[in-house]
């Protein structure tokens, strides 16, 4: 087994979409300016779907090639990452997704075939968006993601179904503009549901968006350069998802002062854009010498009781296969 490229690539888009809404979600905030308007209309709650939707995609990898118990194990570990990082970020998500993946993916891991797991998925959406939506969003997209991945779609869908979720988001972005301008700004039950479902078709569409611009099929088009250069910055960050995730909140947290010192909150794009740069140069640097980043090697090495190689030459000179393919 060999790492998916391409999830590599869009789990690295949603990491750095994530930082920029982290940023922005821990300022203090006076009155609203442009940059607090097109955050929240554009970027806000389109990412952790992305994620959550590959952790459960991921989720199906792993089992491919590993056993549940296994599976619990890193679940275990996660958690307690979720732990470690929640004594200096409360914000933090590891947590419910350790608990959500054993809570969920793991029953559902014993159902056969992918439309009920999908379907499962979809009733359980509809469930996070009647209680509140947000975090109570998560368990369904983990199904989704393990009953899509189950299902592999063909390809030719991805066109349609970027124009048809673009669509959406966009209507359903202006409708709850509209909605929130009529009301003075508040947010009434009915506006913040279309407004997590204007959230959810928005990363759909980036997401669909993205992957018609790295397929293959495009590589032989002049296109081809300008999916190179996404992959090359995209790829590198994702694959170090979980230390790039966490050394960010550290980020934020130690820029807090600074933050909430500039009333225009373009220190907030600027941190998030800065930040970014430097993970996916560090990323680069540390993938040329290594298979797996920092964080994603102790989390390898306390899942399975052992030291992992890591080294690229090590890798090489092993022997044995590695017991965990790379894939999340």
């Amino acid at each position: 087994m060999t790492r998916i490229r391409e999830l590599d690539a869009l789990r690295g888009f949603a990491v750095g979409g994530i930082m920029l809404v982290n940023t922005w979600q821990h300022t203090d905030k006076g009155a609203r300016n442009a940059v607090d308007w097109t955050i929240d209309a554009l970027f806000q709650s389109r990412f952790y779907p992305i994620f959550s939707l590959l952790f459960g995609v991921s989720f199906v990898l792993f089992l491919r090639g590993n056993s549940r118990w296994a599976l619990l194990s890193r679940l275990f570990w996660l958690f307690c990452f979720g732990m470690a990082q929640h004594l200096f970020y409360e914000g933090e998500v590891l947590t419910d997704y350790a608990v959500y993946g054993a809570a969920v993916l793991l029953p559902a891991s014993f159902l056969s075939g992918g439309l009920p797991v999908l379907l499962l998925g979809l009733a359980a959406m509809v469930w996070g968006l009647q209680v509140g939506a947000g975090p109570y969003l998560i368990p369904g997209l983990f199904l989704v993601g393990m009953g899509l991945c189950r299902l592999r779609p063909p390809r030719w869908l991805l066109l349609p179904s970027f124009a048809v979720t673009a669509l959406a988001a966009v209507l359903l972005t202006a409708a709850w503009a509209s909605v929130r301008t009529q009301a003075g700004g508040h947010t009434s039950a009915q506006a913040w549901i279309l407004y997590s479902v204007a959230a959810l078709a928005a990363a759909a569409a980036y997401s669909l968006g993205l992957l018609l611009i790295l397929r293959p099929q495009l590589q032989a088009r002049p296109q081809a350069r300008l999916s190179a250069r996404l992959s090359a910055v995209l790829e590198p960050l994702g694959r170090m998802a979980l230390t790039n995730y966490v050394s960010g909140t550290a980020v934020i947290v130690l820029a807090l002062p600074l933050l909430n010192a500039d009333p225009t909150r373009w220190s907030v794009v600027a941190l998030a854009a800065l930040t970014v740069a430097a993970q996916v140069l560090f990323s680069r640097w540390w993938l040329s010498r290594f298979r797996y980043g920092p964080l994603e090697w102790i989390w390898r090495c306390l899942t399975w009781f052992r030291p992992v190689p890591n080294r690229l030459e090590s890798v090489r000179d092993h022997n044995r296969p590695l017991p965990d393919p790379g894939l999340t």
